[in-house]
């Protein structure tokens, strides 16, 4: 999350990419560190127990949002 801030003020555009369970936490991040609206992705929690045949599919489910962030940017 923090490196993702951190491009982001740097004008690199980036995807950070959080499990639900660290919502208020990132939020939280964000404002500190000056960007309150930072947007962020987050997919369910946990993924530390899952396959990497799991772990593909999470990646595939959430790619099109990344790109969608990527592209529109954090304005």
């Amino acid at each position: 999350m923090l490196d993702g801030i951190l491009l982001e003020k740097a004008g690199v555009p980036s995807a950070s990419i959080i499990t639900d369970v660290f919502e208020l936490t990132g939020r939280a991040m964000a404002e500190q560190w000056g960007l309150p609206y930072y947007k962020f992705l987050m997919m369910s929690h946990p993924i530390a127990n899952l396959t990497e045949t799991q772990l593909d599919q999470r990646a595939r489910e959430i790619a099109p949002e990344i790109v969608k962030l990527l592209l529109q940017g954090q304005g």
